[in-house]
């Protein structure tokens, strides 16, 4: 019989379930249950990286600043017996706040006083500079047909007055030296988009240049004395080769050319605008015309065999000037804002917005020095007029602002116009 019994408990033991619920047991159990609670929560995944922010950046371009005699007179200040043109660029001032990087065309000489001049050749007071770049203005292509106005001295000195004054600029230069460097190109920052600025003229009124000192002016025409028929194909080749070779992400090109008062380009414009924008060009900007011409975006067949596209303004006519005939011609233009976005992605940059906000050159010739002439925003100028609150704007000059509002939006069209 003890035999048996032990064997009995034997086998209990032995199998499942027959286990007597023993101390060990639920000590084992506890043991399991603890090494569980011991592991260590699974951690959060990090938050992924976010997505980098396209740069998108404001160029603001603007037309011809010139200064004849009237503008000079003024811009005089008799009790001090310096200059201020602060009042004539105050409202377009407000515009270029806004800018990342604003340029111009300078269609004067700063060659130093006394003896200022208007047309036809220009010499300005050197306050013309620093109230440009008080008014917002970063850069001024100083290569138009008035660069030679009052001679080789009165180029350098420009410039020197220009550096003086914080403003950058390109087109003209004071030795070969500083010619070469980048072949003449200016890259400027424009809101985080590098672009390489270069700027030419047709001509220089008739003017040549010494064969030792054609670094002075870049000049686009071999004739650019006489015929004015011939580009200098392999110069701008080579400069602009230059440029793409600096890798910037735009190459602007500003350039003085066409037919004085005609509101169209001509053949010799939109035949060398391709071929800047073949050679690299993104922005080709023009002068010279003293009258608005339009903008289009054109193709071209590239110097690599590929086609590209590039935006070309023809000419935004005068920005401040003294003249009125044929008006309203000459006294309306509009500062342009070219809306520039670099894909952080791919590198690539594009123009992805074109607007323009339109002025006109007041000319108030009862009123007196330092309130005669005003560049008007004209839609804010017609409101106030409107609301019966303008002091610059009588019924004549208002008639003046419509016309000259319908002229531009003839000529750049309605749709682009940002203040309408």
């Amino acid at each position: 019989m003890k035999k048996f019994l032990a064997l009995a408990l034997a086998l209990c033991l032995l199998l499942p379930g027959c286990a007597p619920a023993s101390g060990d047991a639920q000590s084992g159990q506890a043991g399991q249950s603890s090494a569980a609670q011991s592991q260590p929560d699974p951690q959060p995944l990090p938050d992924p990286e976010p997505e980098p922010e396209p740069v998108v950046a404001r160029l603001m371009v603007a037309g011809d600043v010139m200064s004849h005699m009237p503008l000079i007179k003024d811009a005089y200040v008799a009790q001090t017996g310096e200059y201020d043109y602060s009042h004539m660029l105050q409202f377009a001032a407000q515009q270029l706040e806004g800018a990342d990087y604003a340029v111009a065309n300078l269609e004067t000489t700063l060659a130093g006083g006394p003896n200022y001049s208007g047309y036809p050749a220009f010499n300005s007071p050197d306050a013309l500079a620093y109230d440009a770049k008080e008014a917002g203005f970063d850069l001024l292509s100083t290569a138009n047909n008035h660069s030679r106005d009052k001679g080789l001295d009165g180029i350098y000195r420009t410039l020197d007055v220009l550096d003086e004054a914080g403003l950058a600029h390109v087109g003209t230069y004071r030795s070969q030296e500083e010619r070469d460097a980048n072949h003449g190109i200016y890259v400027a920052d424009v809101g985080g988009i590098s672009v390489a600025f270069l700027s030419y003229t047709y001509g220089l009124n008739g003017f040549r240049l010494d064969s030792d000192k054609m670094y002075a002016v870049n000049l686009f025409n071999l004739d650019y004395y006489t015929t004015l028929e011939n580009p200098n194909y392999e110069l701008l080749q080579s400069d602009l080769a230059a440029a793409r070779a600096l890798d910037t992400d735009l190459i602007a090109v500003m350039i003085h050319w066409g037919i004085e008062y005609q509101n169209a380009p001509n053949s010799h414009q939109t035949s060398l605008a391709e071929f800047l924008v073949g050679q690299g060009a993104d922005l080709v900007l023009g002068g010279h015309p003293h009258v608005l011409q339009p903008y289009e975006t054109i193709t071209a067949q590239g110097w690599d065999g590929q086609e590209r596209e590039g935006f070309v303004c023809y000419s935004l006519g005068n920005f401040i000037s003294n003249q009125y005939d044929p008006a309203p011609a000459t006294m309306t233009t509009a500062i342009l804002e070219l809306e520039l976005t670099k894909d952080p992605a791919t590198g690539e940059t594009a123009l992805t917005r074109v607007g323009y906000v339109p002025y006109y050159m007041i000319h108030r010739d009862s009123a007196p020095a330092g309130e005669r002439r005003y560049l008007l925003n004209i839609h804010e100028a017609m409101e106030e007029y409107e609301a019966g609150e303008s002091t610059l704007v009588d019924a004549s000059a208002y008639g003046k602002l419509q016309k000259a509002l319908e002229h531009c939006h003839n000529i750049l069209g309605a749709e682009g116009d940002l203040a309408a």
